[in-house]
This record gives C-alpha cells, structure tokens and sequence, in this order.
C-alpha cells in the first residue's frame, strides 16, 4: 500500500499539470497493469491526490494571488479594479463558474460513464489533435494584460469539459487560450490560476468526507506528499517549457498513450 501510494502521488502530480489528463491515467494505468489497487477507488486517498495537488497550485502560486488580491482590494476602494490585475480576479471568479457548477452535477456521471479504455483513448487522441491545431495556427502574440471578459468565458466553459477522462483540464484551458491568440505561457499560467479555485473546492468537498481508519494514515500522508512535490515541479516545468517550445512533445505522448491503449484493447479480445 505504500508504494502504490508513492506511484500514485507521482503520477497524480505530473498528470493534473501536464496536459497529458490524470483522470486517464488513473484509470488507465491500473487496467494496463491488469489489477485494481486498493487505493485507486479509495475516496480517502483520492482526497490526498487533490489535497497534494492543491498544495502544489497555492505554493507556485502564492505570490501572483496575494499581489492580485491586492490589488483587486485596493481596487475596490480607489476604483481601479478596472485595472489589469482587478479585472482578473473578476474574470477568475465569473470563468470558474461553468467547471464548478457543472462538477457539483456531473462529475461522477461522466467519469463513470467515460471510463471505458477505448473512450478513454478517443478523448485522447482528440483532444491532441484539437491542441496540435491550436498551437499550429494560432497568433500567440496577446498576453494577461490583454485578456477580455469573453476570452475568460471561454477559457472558463473550456475547463468544464476536462470533467472528462482524456481531455485535461490544462490542456484544454491551454488550447482555448491559444485560439484566443494568447502566447503559450500566459496561457499555462492563466490556466493554472483558473484551476485553482476548482481543485480547492474538490479537495475541501470532499475533506469533510475524510475518515481514516487504521492504517490509512501513511499512505495518505505519503500521497498527498508526493502529489504536492512532484505538482509543484510539473508546474515550474511545464511554464518554463513553453516559453521556449509548442505542445507538440504532449501531443505526440498522447497519441502513443492511445495507441498503445487500442493496441492492448485489441490484443486482450
């Protein structure tokens, strides 16, 4: 239990920031491994992955939200929340609307109804084609202080649809951004702090669920430890990497990630 524990923080920390979608690897990987682990459907452990995840998020970016929230509050008094940083507080707050509401219905509908592998493998492959497009084409020359309400919008009902395993909530975030004609990195990190307010409300939904019984104590620890560390290092990694390179490298893994998914669904017939 300890070491599915360790495996599972790992990759619960590079898949949420990557855009490469933790839902499908989670579920994934146990399928491919021919065994379904005791903590894979634990509720208990699944709030340490979120917990470690939300950990990974406020540490990165601690320093962007208090000088926002700032300068948003000061904003309010002087009545420059017109400005650049206040208006994205405000933009924060109305794009996350559409992910919270429609996870708080669905989310358990459509990870359920989507865990099929070959589903799985089709969002995938998609999804991939969708943000190879995106980058390929789009004019990547705005940044933050250019973001408009509507781009927030749809950035916002964008991370909406990575309640589905295979889509990503970075990678999709990251893809509408690239349609708006946003760069690569102030889209990552307009992505991120949209993600946020959603995996803190995820992770404290189901906090109040937390019983640990007897023995459960270390591997949650240890789960949300690994998730925390190895998310805060994905994050660092993947803002550092695209200022400098497309989302090709993600594109391409995930089409091998849902070859090789067709390939096995094939092969066990």
């Amino acid at each position: 239990m300890i070491i599915e524990a360790i495996i599972l923080g790992i990759v619960q920390g590079i898949t949420e920031f990557l855009p490469v979608s933790s839902s499908a690897h989670l579920i994934l990987l146990p399928w491919m491994f021919g065994q379904q682990g005791t903590l894979i459907d634990s509720l208990n452990f699944d709030v340490a992955l979120h917990a470690g995840t939300l950990v990974a998020i406020l540490a990165f970016f601690w320093r962007d939200w208090v000088d926002l929230l700032g300068k948003f509050l000061t904003g309010i008094k002087d009545g420059t929340w017109k400005t650049n940083e206040g208006r994205l507080v405000w933009f924060i707050v109305l794009a996350t609307i559409p992910a919270g509401v429609l996870g708080l219905q669905y989310e358990h509908v459509v990870e359920e109804s989507f865990r099929n592998p070959l589903l799985i493998a089709g969002t995938l492959a998609a999804i991939s084609l969708v943000m190879w497009a995106a980058d390929r084409y789009s004019a990547k020359t705005a940044d933050l202080g250019h973001l408009s309400l509507g781009h927030a919008i749809l950035i916002g009902f964008a991370q909406a649809f990575a309640l589905v395993p295979g889509v990503s909530r970075s990678g999709i975030t990251i893809t509408a951004g690239l349609l708006s004609g946003y760069k690569r990195e102030d889209a990552a990190r307009f992505s991120f702090l949209l993600s946020t307010p959603v995996i803190a409300g995820a992770a404290i939904l189901k906090l109040h669920k937390l019983r640990l019984a007897a023995g459960e104590a270390t591997p949650f620890v240890l789960g949300t430890l690994f998730s925390a560390i190895v998310g805060y290092l994905s994050i660092k990694f993947l803002l550092q990497y695209l200022n400098r390179h497309s989302l090709n490298l993600f594109v391409w893994y995930r089409l091998a990630l849902a070859g090789v998914v067709v390939a096995l669904w094939a092969a066990w017939r």
